[in-house]
Formats: structure tokens, C-alpha cells, sequence
């Protein structure tokens, strides 16, 4: 990139980025398949979000598909496994917890986000508890729109879209100019 001092790397150009934008945090609940959390990893590295895992983790963040969906982005990515939903809650200290669940009625356009909103995302196979539905922390259950016929969509896919909404409603600041 031109005037850049010499040396400086993809990692300095996306901390710093990363300074100029609204940070929101993604927060997976027991994930359960390596390549939705790898594509989560290149999603929080594009976007300058902060990811955060809640074990128990249904693979190992050393696993091939994860890694292979991350491609080279998982050092770029703020990435944070937590041992509980307790130890998350104290290490994050939010102010507004969105929990995304099909079973809401607000929708993700409803919401106006601000710096540092947690998007909490359940489990591939059955979504947020109940009893995380019911935690205190959250501020609004949150839905996407589907088709009455649909069940959900994948857990990446729906935070992608989340997360984009949120960083629109700010002007996608921090965003660089489109490539040449």
C-alpha cells in the first residue's frame, strides 16, 4: 500500500482499521461445526468484530476445517473462548445482548445497534435455550426473516447478515475503499 511505512503488514492495516469502526461482538454458544466457526474467523477479521466462543466447543480450534474455512485470516481475527455463558458476560460486560432465535418477533432491522452490542448466536442444531433466552443480560430477541416453511439458516450465515446490518447502521465506518 503507498504511504505505508516500510514493513508494515496486513495485520498493522486491519489493528488499525479496526480502531476507526464500530466493534461488535459475535458470541457463538456452543458451536458445534468447525467450518461454520472458521468462516465466523474471516467474518470477524473483514469486519473488525471480536468473536467470541462459549464452550463446550464441538471441535478443536485446531481442526483442519475449521482452519481451512478461516483460510489465512485466523490472525487477524480477535478471537476468545470462554469456559461458561458466565465467564463471557464478565469478560465482556455488555451493555445491549441481541440473541438471535427464530422464535422472536423483532427482526434484525428493528434494532439500532451501538459500539460494542453483543450478537449472540445458538447452537447449529437447536438454536439459544430457553434458559439463555431468559438471562437477564439480554436486551431483545432478534429474527431474521424467512419463509414460514424454513426451519433456520446456517449460524455464519445469519451472523454475517447481523453483523452487516449492524456496521450499515454506522456507515460501515472504518470500511477501506474498494479495491483496484
Amino acid at each position: 500500500m503507498t504511504g505505508e511505512p516500510a514493513g508494515t503488514t496486513r495485520r498493522d492495516r486491519t489493528s488499525a482499521a479496526r480502531e476507526n469502526r464500530p466493534v461488535f461482538r459475535i458470541v457463538f454458544f456452543h458451536p458445534e461445526i468447525p467450518g461454520n466457526t472458521g468462516n465466523a474467523i474471516r467474518l470477524a477479521a473483514n469486519t473488525g468484530c471480536e468473536l467470541h466462543l462459549i464452550e463446550p466447543l464441538g471441535f478443536s480450534l485446531e481442526d483442519r476445517y475449521l482452519r481451512r474455512a478461516g483460510l489465512d485470516y485466523h490472525d487477524l481475527a480477535h478471537v476468545r473462548v470462554h469456559r461458561d455463558l458466565a465467564a463471557a458476560w464478565e469478560a465482556l460486560d455488555p451493555v445491549h445482548v441481541y440473541a438471535f432465535t427464530t422464535r422472536a418477533r423483532s427482526r434484525h432491522t428493528d434494532v439500532s445497534y451501538a459500539e460494542g452490542d453483543v450478537l449472540l448466536f445458538g447452537p447449529e442444531s437447536v438454536g439459544l435455550p430457553d434458559d439463555v433466552l431468559a438471562d437477564e443480560r439480554i436486551t431483545e430477541r432478534v429474527r431474521l426473516p424467512m419463509l414460514p416453511t424454513s426451519r433456520s439458516l446456517n449460524l455464519t450465515n445469519t451472523a454475517s447478515i447481523a453483523v452487516y446490518e449492524a456496521w450499515r447502521q454506522h456507515d460501515f465506518r472504518g470500511s477501506g475503499p474498494a479495491a483496484s
